[in-house]
């Protein structure tokens, strides 16, 4: 067993930032099933706002085989207190695509006491008022258009509502954020973007290039989200994103979205206090209407089995292999925060910046209000 596994499951056994878990008086080997069963608020106004991780999924996420949704996945997203995710169901091109939205509409189907497809404001307040989890279809990728620009209002009429550029690579749109050559937007890019700001769809920019980023932003007539990132100024990595770009963002209008994923710390497996540094430094750099949450994380907390291990190498050694890996994917290091590996971690970051003395204003903004701004101001 490495180093880094025992890491993650001293981590995950660990007292909680939260004062809350850290009062139960339960010993380190039983806090972590206690975090998954938490269900009361950690933070006071956890139940009454509205909470938005803006890049995730109920089922397990960042796994090979992105599995059907069980009874377990399905009650943690019940008791989440989430009010609605991004759901990624870009895969390659149409075809495949097609293959994968199919699932989350049987989903809504299967549990509608659970589940709402969401694709405008109102269907959102519905969510919230009766306790449902609102689904909101996402791209990843812009290669399901495969070059039609056309294909853009198809997607859109079937429920797509946000729409990343590009992924790591180089796409018929721009370039990726791990592409050399830093290409930027590329003609057939800017009509993607123009359609999408005439049909209502958020233009993502997270994994894009720095070229592309900073293009996209200047282009878009509507303001733009960045679901999931980190700040460069913080930890560097390609995946993150540079402070001037942080504020073009934010002067237009748009929100961008912390991630919980590995490259918050480069190097070392990230901790809470880490996730708060960057969604603080992004207050700062951005202001308190434009910072939000995209952990890029199941709602589901990872069990740390033998089997989970196993899958999730085999997911991480697919990446490298094919090239769309990015620097600090490895496949002995889990793809999340151990402290917040919890169905509660939204809750849990919300008391934690509260325990650092930001006020009930600006928590209920960073935990979902700020994306819910930004979908009346872009969805049609």
């Amino acid at each position: 067993m490495s180093v880094r596994r025992r890491d993650f499951l001293r981590a995950a056994a660990a007292v909680a930032v939260t004062p809350a878990l850290a009062a139960t008086g339960l010993s380190a080997a039983q806090i972590a099933p206690a975090r998954q069963r938490q269900t009361a608020p950690v933070w006071p106004g956890y139940d009454d706002a509205i909470v938005i991780d803006f890049l995730g999924s109920p089922g397990y996420f960042n796994y090979p085989e992105n599995p059907p949704l069980d009874a377990g996945m399905v009650a943690n997203a019940r008791t989440s207190g989430m009010t609605a995710m991004n759901v990624t169901v870009s895969s390659g091109g149409a075809k495949a695509t097609l293959a994968r939205m199919s699932p989350w509409f049987s989903n809504v189907e299967r549990w509608p006491d659970v589940f709402q497809m969401v694709r405008t404001v109102q269907q959102l307040h519905e969510a919230k008022a009766s306790g449902r989890v609102g689904i909101v279809l996402g791209f990843q990728d812009t290669t399901p258009y495969e070059g039609d620009v056309s294909a853009v209002e198809v997607f859109h009429e079937m429920g797509v509502r946000v729409v990343q550029l590009t992924y790591n690579v180089r796409n018929l749109v721009g370039d990726g954020c791990l592409e050399p050559g830093n290409a930027g937007l590329s003609a057939y890019g800017h009509q993607v973007v123009e359609r999408l700001n005439d049909l209502g769809s958020i233009v993502d920019l997270s994994h894009c290039g720095k070229r592309t980023t900073a293009e996209a932003i200047a282009a878009s007539r509507a303001p733009v989200g960045i679901t999931h990132t980190g700040c460069n100024a913080v930890e560097p990595h390609p995946r993150s994103k540079d402070d001037e770009d942080l504020r073009a963002m934010a002067d237009g209008g748009g929100v961008v979205g912390i991630y919980l994923m590995p490259f918050l710390t480069p190097g070392r497996v990230p901790t809470a206090a880490d996730v708060v540094a960057h969604i603080e430094h992004a207050l700062n750099v951005c202001g308190e209407d434009h910072v939000g949450i995209g952990s890029d994380l199941s709602i589901t907390p990872i069990d740390g089995s033998d089997e989970y291990w196993s899958k999730h190498r085999e997911f991480v050694a697919g990446r490298i292999a094919n090239g769309i890996a990015a620097p600090a994917e490895d496949p002995e290091v889990l793809f999340t925060v151990p402290e917040l590996n919890s169905h509660r971690r939204m809750d849990m970051i919300a008391a934690a910046l509260s325990g650092r003395g930001h006020p009930d204003r600006v928590i209920e903004k960073v935990i979902g209000a700020n994306w819910v701004r930004l979908f009346g101001e872009v969805w049609s």
